[in-house]
């Protein structure tokens, strides 16, 4: 099985290839505010310097947080795209083993369908100036 992750959560921003739970590659970029510019050709880049293909990937893996507003939701949503796009098994993740748990629960056939982010803390919405 081969498996995407995914780490958006801060201005590095990182991608690993497994087959199962033996890493395959692993890629970070400074993203920071390019992220949502950069994401795909990085999963891109990845997959070819590992000879695969996003026919390749059968299960993903995103952490889901706490972390960066934007980060967060910008992964987690091009995550969620690729799942539903390609009819893929998500889950989402935190804490330092994230990855871990994350192929864990995919090797054992968990399928959280659409992930959602945990920011760590409560939205800080501003009023409309005008």
């Amino acid at each position: 099985m081969i498996i995407l992750t995914l780490r958006t959560d801060k201005p590095i921003a990182e991608l690993g290839l497994f087959d199962g739970d033996k890493r395959i590659d692993h890629l970070e970029w400074e993203a920071h505010r390019q992220l949502a510019e950069t994401l795909h050709s990085q999963i891109a880049k990845l997959l070819e310097v590992s000879s695969l293909t996003s026919d390749h990937i059968n299960g993903l893996v995103v952490y889901k947080g706490p972390g960066s507003f934007t980060g967060l939701r910008i992964g987690i949503s091009v995550i969620n795209a690729l799942a539903y796009a390609n009819g893929l098994s998500v889950v989402g993740e935190s804490g330092d083993d994230w990855i871990a748990k994350g192929i864990s629960r995919l090797l054992a056939d968990e399928n959280d369908r659409i992930v959602t982010p945990e920011y760590g803390a409560a939205p800080n919405i501003t009023r409309q100036k005008k």
